[in-house]
Order: structure tokens, then sequence, then C-alpha cells
């Protein structure tokens, strides 16, 4: 892709929560957009978004939809990704896709910028989004993995409605209205009732014990930091909260670990923010990290049982930091290039 003043855009699945966000990320951060193309199913045809003061209309996404365009930022799905990317390839684009598609085929870098934006270049027409949690756990581990290794990772999480997109949100709105009003929960995309309840995460089990959510952050880590050395081992839950994943993460490192200089580090890194103020009791919530771009720290301590352990507790919108903002700051690397 040759270096311009501004680059043709089309975000695929734009009617989607993870594509609204990429629209507004692209405006909020001014990205040099020329021309900008809103691609979605033949039922989302016809709807109408407002960018830097215009009007745009919802076209249908077809093969032939990539001429001209630059950069595509994808987040249809999987299978939709997986049947046209490789039109918009062929005609030129870079498509930077937010599904699992590509994730783990070995062509496809698959990029958090605060940790491996050199691998964008590697790239041969698509370039991969990590799963949201994955990302928001990588990018304060990372920060701490650059100073003092990380040998061993554990980690819970606490991932809200927005992880299964628009639709999922809208029905713990609705479970959570009924049953206050004495009414029964209706579930149709979750498989268990989500208001007021917690589950297992809702991907497939697989015959190890684990299911794929968390199958998905051992092996995403380990392409991301090119080490397979590091053990990585998840228990991935769904919880009722609208927006933004929550993650406690227990690390074993090389070195005796001192909070006062994570804490130095978790301040300093780009990203994140320091929220640990055990005098108030006061850490990361999700209903903090909603609408934010930084992945909130805390609850930053020493492990009782293990002198080299540390635990630590996160925040992140997945739907920002866990997808579109990631989406976006890739493409903003690609322009610089």
């Amino acid at each position: 892709m040759k270096k311009k003043s501004a680059y043709n855009v089309a975000i695929m699945g734009a009617t989607g929560a993870v594509g609204e966000e990429m629209l507004k990320i692209l405006e909020e951060r001014k990205f040099p957009v020329a021309e900008l193309r809103l691609l979605a199913s033949a039922r989302s045809v016809g709807r109408k978004y407002s960018f830097k003061g215009k009007t745009y209309t919802v076209a249908e996404l077809k093969e032939d939809s990539f001429d001209g365009i630059d950069i595509v930022l994808a987040s249809a799905g999987g299978s939709i990704s997986k049947k046209f990317a490789p039109f918009a390839v062929k005609a030129g684009a870079v498509v930077i896709d937010n599904t699992s598609a590509f994730r783990m085929d070995a062509k496809v870098p698959l990029v958090i910028p605060e940790i491996n934006p050199q691998d964008i270049q590697k790239h041969q027409g698509i370039i991969a989004n990590p799963n949201c949690s994955t990302i928001i756990m990588l990018v304060p581990v990372f920060a701490i993995h650059r100073k003092n290794r990380v040998k061993k990772a554990i980690i819970s999480t606490y991932q809200a409605a927005s992880g299964a997109g628009a639709k999922a949100m809208k029905e713990l709105e609705n479970q959570a209205r009924d049953i206050l009003g004495g009414k029964p929960a209706k579930k149709e995309i979750f498989p268990h009732q989500i208001a007021f309840n917690l589950f297992s995460h809702n991907s497939s089990v697989q015959a190890s014990g684990y299911n794929e959510e968390e199958v998905k952050m051992t092996k995403e880590t380990h392409k991301i930091l090119h080490d397979d050395k590091i053990k990585v081992t998840a228990t991935c839950v769904r919880v009722p909260v609208y927006r933004a994943h929550s993650e406690s993460i227990y690390l074993e490192l090389t070195r005796k670990p001192d909070v006062s200089d994570i804490r130095k580090i978790i301040s300093r890194s780009a990203g994140l923010k320091l929220v640990d103020d055990r005098q108030n009791n006061y850490f990361p919530m999700p209903i903090e990290a909603s609408g934010k771009d930084d992945v909130l720290v805390g609850r930053l301590r020493t492990d009782a049982s293990d002198p080299h352990g540390l635990w630590l507790f996160v925040a992140g919108d997945q739907i920002r930091k866990g997808a579109a903002l990631n989406a976006v700051q890739i493409a903003e690397i690609l322009c610089q290039k």
C-alpha cells in the first residue's frame, strides 16, 4: 500500500457493535479518510450514519465492493471474512480483520500495536486483530514481561455481554427489565440467562475440557509474543455486565517482583491506566473502563505463597481496545509506513 495523504476506507460489518465503534474511532482520531464505504448484509442496506458532518448510507457487501479501497476494517463474522477478504486483497486493499478467521494463519500477522507493531509489515494483504480477552490481558502483561520475564500466566475472565455483539447487549438489557418486572427471561443469543447470572463462556468445549475462548488466549499469546515457552491457562466466564471485560491475572515471574516498580511500569506504559488505591478499596471496574481507550490495571500484589508470583486485576472496553480501537491503531501504523 502506497503512502497517501488520505485513504479510501471500507468498514465490513458497519452496522454491528464493533463496526459502529470503528466509525466513531476513525472520526475521534482524525484518521485521514478520503472515501468511506459502509458495508453490511442486505437486511441492513439503507441505514444511515454520520461521519465528519456527512451522511453515509450502508451498501450491501458484495464481491466487487472493494474497487479503489485501500483499507478494509472487517468485523462481520469469521465466515464472512473468509469469503470476502480475498476479494478485498485481490482488489488491492489491506484487510484488518477483527474475526477469528485468520488469527492462527501462519501467513497472517496477529498484532497488538503496543506489543508487536513490527509484524504489521509482514502482511500479505491481511492483518488479524487478536481476540478481545487476549488484547485486554496482554497489554498490561507485556509491559511487565519486558522488564521481568513472565514464565506462567493464569487468567480468569469476567466477560461482558458486549463480547457477543449488539444483540447480546440488548438481551441482557431486556432480561433484566423483564425479570425485575416479574416476567420470565427470554433467551435468544446466549444459551443461559445472562441477567443476574454468570456461566462458562458460550464457546464450544473441546475434548480437553477447555472452551474455544480459553484456547484462543493461549495460542494467540504465543503467536503475538513469538514465544511458545510461556505457560498460559485460562478460565473464561460470561458475566451480566453490559460492556467491558475484566480479568484476574496471576503471573509467575523470573525475578521476585517489586510492586512499587510494577506500578511505575504500568503508569508509564502506553494503553494502560493505573487504578490501584488500596486505602479506598478502589480498583478497576468495567463501568469505568467502558468507553475508554486504556486498560485499567490494579489490585497489584505479590503472591503470599510464591515470592515470584504477582496478582493483578484489569478491566478494558471490549468494543474499543478489545476490537475497534486496536484495528484502527493498526491502520494508523500501516499508513505511517
